[in-house]
């Protein structure tokens, strides 16, 4: 408890509150303004900056300067923001304030406004603990390894609830929160094998599996600790679980279970673990090369529960295998790209004896139980290859330096030429699952692992297939072979719902912000990064002429294209259902596609280099 409230009492500063405070409401007003949940209006336009001013009920108003970007964006300029009551301005920093202010006239639920005022409130108190953290110990995050500057991440750069974490304490935050960097040694139970379900790749088999994870020293207490109860190991399955979802979840739903011997606790392993950004996965700090672990966490973070649906897991190996035999069977991605595919090779999974036979039941009552085995990327690397996520390239220190700004300046590169690198590794391997496979991964800022060599892009790696890849609807003759448990599963998508998770996932949810990070601390031309992203792609074209068709089948210089929201999906179109089905993105009007408004830029340098 001492330590809990020295702990807090560091982090809740008048100054540091005040300072997450204000960079939450101008990100809230940023992606707001994108998503059209608000729209304020322009009062005073300069050459590159405009004033804006969002009127609101009863005399309240706010004002604040914010320069205009491709992709419908905006960079709000936080020391600007002002708020009206009555007839008086006044410094805005409150985000709670704002939503209060704002939800009668945007269309938010009392019940809604509660709950987000909640979820904002737990991000903020995360956000003080950050910026409390990085003030004490300075670190130079290039010399981490991957699971440590995972803790340095800040967590989500689009959705401003993005550390809701509803379901956690403030002692589950300090002992589970990935930016708390505290390893863990995971505790496993044992389920009967006629009540779970095992899967995993061809020559993986479950024992194998299991003593390369547990060591054979643990695993043989672990049976003995079965055979104390007069139970025989050869009739369960092991596997690891999340202290909190023991907890919180597992004893007191799974009780009868526990009562009768179809799940037994065993105690907890030799190797120490830290939590990712997704919360639910662990990397294995003691040997790095061993395997991930996804556990499920019934926790509301982001916009969703994060448990493990009973269906993914059980054909996760399967995906694995498809997803490989691809790259596998593909020069181009196996010998140019040197694709990573770290798999998901195994799985168990443990279904409610009673939720599962409830038709309609709220999907968090049917994903709390079970576990995924993940290949780690460290297991592909060579030598002087150092993987990083590539959300960290959005990363920015206490001391107003951002983390690629060092990996560059240490590159021996210039900003240019690093870049080029960056989307000629990142975007071939992506392009060509889509283009000729008809198939797409999420590329995300936490899917998406940039293999760094000399600190400069080497290759790239993917992950998390069975809940983020994706396959044309558009019948294509490479996915008729497709076999019908997968088709079953994955879901598909038209061809503009194919090109989404490129434009949505990889240029909306990371490549705008990175733009707009090198344009304030670099003052590199966003039109010059769009442009060099699109150049990447046109290079990828010319590269495979033959592929002309599926080009305009995936049109990705489209004008336009629908806008996928992640904010207003909670703020107004799914809120805080307990549904049986998760939530997806909302659907809200139509964005301009920057990757079309820099054409212009192309053909100029095209026939400036032709002369």
């Amino acid at each position: 408890m001492n330590y809990s409230l020295q702990t807090l009492q560091a982090a809740l500063q008048p100054e540091q509150w005040q300072s997450a405070s204000q960079k939450l409401l101008a990100k809230m007003l940023a992606e707001f303004m994108y998503e059209e949940i608000i729209n304020p209006a322009i009062v005073e336009e300069g050459e590159k900056t405009a004033s804006y001013e969002l009127s609101l009920p009863e005399g309240i108003a706010y004002r604040f300067q914010a320069q205009p970007r491709l992709f419908d964006s905006y960079h709000v300029f936080r020391d600007t923001m002002q708020r009206r009551e009555g007839n008086e301005w006044f410094p805005a920093t409150n985000p709670f304030q704002f939503v209060l202010d704002i939800h009668t006239a945007v269309g938010m639920t009392a019940e809604t406004t509660a709950h987000l005022i909640k979820e904002l409130s737990n991000t903020l108190l995360a956000d003080a603990h950050i910026q409390t953290r990085q003030a004490e110990r300075r670190l130079d995050l290039t010399t981490l390894d991957y699971a440590h500057l995972e803790g340095e991440m800040v967590g989500h750069p689009w959705i401003t609830f993005n550390k809701g974490r509803i379901g956690f304490g403030y002692d589950d935050y300090l002992a589970y929160a990935p930016e708390q960097k505290q390893p863990v040694n995971l505790a496993w139970i044992a389920v009967e094998k006629n009540r779970a379900q095992f899967y995993a790749v061809r020559n993986l088999n479950y024992r194998g599996l299991i003593e390369e994870n547990l060591g054979k020293h643990i695993m043989s207490q672990f049976e003995a600790t079965l055979q104390g109860r007069d139970a025989n190991p050869e009739d369960y399955y092991f596997f690891p679980v999340h202290d909190w979802q023991w907890q919180n979840i597992i004893v007191p739903l799974f009780a009868e279970d526990l009562a009768n011997g179809a799940i037994a606790f065993l105690g907890r392993s030799d190797d120490a673990y830290l939590p990712q950004q997704s919360l639910r996965t662990f990397s294995n700090l003691t040997h790095p090369q061993k395997h991930h672990v996804k556990v499920p966490l019934s926790i509301l973070n982001t916009l969703i529960y994060r448990g493990l649906p009973g269906e993914r897991t059980s054909i996760a190996p399967k995906v694995t295998e498809w997803v490989k035999s691809i790259c596998d069977r593909d020069s181009f991605l196996r010998d140019e790209c040197r694709l990573v595919l770290p798999g998901e090779v195994a799985s168990i999974n443990y279904n409610h004896p009673y939720y599962t036979q409830l038709a309609g039941a709220p999907y968090q009552y049917k994903e709390m139980l079970g576990c995924i085995w993940r290949e780690s990327v460290f297991s592909y690397l060579e030598s002087e290859e150092h993987p990083i996520t590539l959300a960290s390239l959005l990363h920015v220190d206490d001391c107003d330096h951002p983390l690629i700004s060092q990996l560059i300046a240490q590159s021996g590169l210039s900003l240019e030429a690093w870049l080029e690198r960056l989307f000629n590794v990142i975007l071939p391997p992506l392009l060509h699952y889509l283009y000729r496979y008809g198939v797409v991964f999420s590329p995300h800022g936490e899917n998406t692992i940039l293999v760094l060599k000399n600190n400069v892009p080497h290759r790239l790696a993917m992950k998390d297939f069975v809940d983020d890849v994706n396959i044309s609807r558009h019948p294509l003759p490479e996915l008729e072979s497709l076999p019908e448990e997968l088709r079953a599963v994955l879901l598909s998508e038209p061809p503009e719902g194919m090109c989404q998770f490129i434009w949505a996932s990889l240029l909306i949810c990371h490549h705008r912000y990175l733009a707009d990070l090198l344009e304030v601390y670099h003052n590199y031309s966003e039109r010059q990064f769009w442009y060099q992203v699109r150049q990447a792609i046109l290079n990828y074209q010319a590269r495979f002429p033959q592929l002309k068709e599926r080009f305009e089948l995936f049109d990705l210089f489209a004008p336009s294209f629908t806008k996928l929201c992640l904010n207003r999906n909670r703020l107004l179109t799914y809120g805080y259902d307990d549904d049986n089905d998760r939530p997806h993105a909302a659907v809200f009007g139509k964005v301009n596609n920057a990757l079309y408004a820099v054409a212009d830029s192309v053909a100029s340098w095209n026939s400036t280099t032709m002369r």
